[in-house]
């Protein structure tokens, strides 16, 4: 695999040349699935700032932390894990995290119904600022996350909104920032293991401490950092919707830098409800019966399957942490509410 795609999106933006644009993303789409982004329209100052905020966090005593314990978020999925408390293929991942994601109030009907994966965040009590943060970071990148599906409808043959009406009226929007310590020289391990996104599309913003790969037909290819652009990436629903034209790719992270790594990825997916169908009009790639994927990381084709989004997330969340999702999505909530900010 070469070099990575990098696409501005200007005239994607202003209208300028958006057919060209889509076109580009498209290549990138049906080639690699990766792609890095510029001329986005992201202030740099927004991810800057919560680069920032989320180290002071990270550099907080663990039992600091642990006042936002995941388990204190309930069924909304929220808060902080520490160090190996994640899971990837069933190892211990080299890092630990804070689950943010769209701030709903108990007035909201996703909340009123239960749904999973849907409520309010939980924020520290100190660094002061996070929220504030949280708020700016996905109200700047959330909007360029749907500019991204503009263009690949447009890739597509689609109309430019086709996301939007079928599947993103009303997205699920998820936040993550993850620490990644300092692998050991010698050490084998990863940070995290071999494995791909679940939903749509992923805008990723990574500090220039590098570590992450991407798996081509040619083999593992790093993804340097470039300062002040998004590195966008499919989930397995885009997979599937096109039948195996655009992919999914395997990536994984080691951080071998010596010193300590930030990642802010925004994971823009379909609606917890939506049905999850194949793009209409687009020839298949590979068989839509396919129910075995040997070459995937995980052997299981997402071809195969079929149902909403949720029961496809849902079903993955379990993996990932599968005591805390026994847990709090069997309705055994631990510890009630944490510090939660007014969103």
């Amino acid at each position: 695999m070469a070099d990575l795609p990098v696409i501005d999106l200007t005239g994607l933006r202003d209208g300028t040349d958006a057919p060209g644009v889509a076109r580009r993303i498209d290549d990138a789409c049906r080639r690699v699935g990766f792609f890095v982004v510029r001329g986005h329209g992201v202030d740099p100052a927004v991810p800057r700032r919560l680069d920032a905020l989320g180290r002071a966090f990270f550099a907080l005593p663990d039992d600091e932390k642990a006042a936002i314990a995941m388990a204190r978020g309930g069924p909304a999925w929220r808060g902080w894990f520490p160090l190996g408390g994640e899971l990837t293929a069933g190892e211990a991942d080299g890092k630990e995290g804070l689950y943010l994601g769209e701030h709903l109030g108990p007035e909201d009907p996703r909340v009123v119904a239960g749904w999973p994966l849907h409520g309010p965040n939980l924020y520290p009590q100190r660094p002061a600022g996070l929220a504030d943060a949280v708020r700016a970071y996905l109200d700047a990148v959330t909007p360029l996350g749907h500019l991204v599906l503009r263009g690949m409808a447009r890739g597509l043959g689609l109309d430019p909104d086709w996301f939007a009406r079928h599947l993103t009226a009303e997205p699920l929007v998820m936040l993550r920032l993850f620490h990644y310590p300092p692998v050991p020289a010698g050490d084998d391990r990863w940070s995290v293991g071999e494995h791909t996104d679940y939903g749509l599309v992923t805008l990723l913003w990574q500090d220039d401490a590098g570590g992450l790969e991407v798996r081509g037909p040619d083999g593992w290819q790093a993804v340097p950092p470039e300062p002040d652009a998004f590195v966008v990436n499919l989930g397995d629903m885009l997979e599937r919707m096109t039948a195996g034209a655009y992919r999914s790719t395997p990536h994984r992270v080691r951080n071998a830098s010596g010193a300590d790594r930030l990642s802010i990825p925004l994971f823009l997916d379909p609606a917890l409800d939506a049905d999850v169908r194949p793009v209409p009009g687009l020839a298949p790639d590979r068989p839509a019966d396919d129910e075995d994927d040997d070459e995937r990381w995980d052997g299981r084709s997402v071809h195969g399957w079929s149902g909403t989004y949720g029961d496809y997330l849902v079903a993955k969340v379990r993996r990932v942490f599968p005591a805390l999702g026994d847990a709090v999505l069997d309705g055994e909530v631990a510890g009630g509410a944490g510090p939660v900010a007014a969103g």
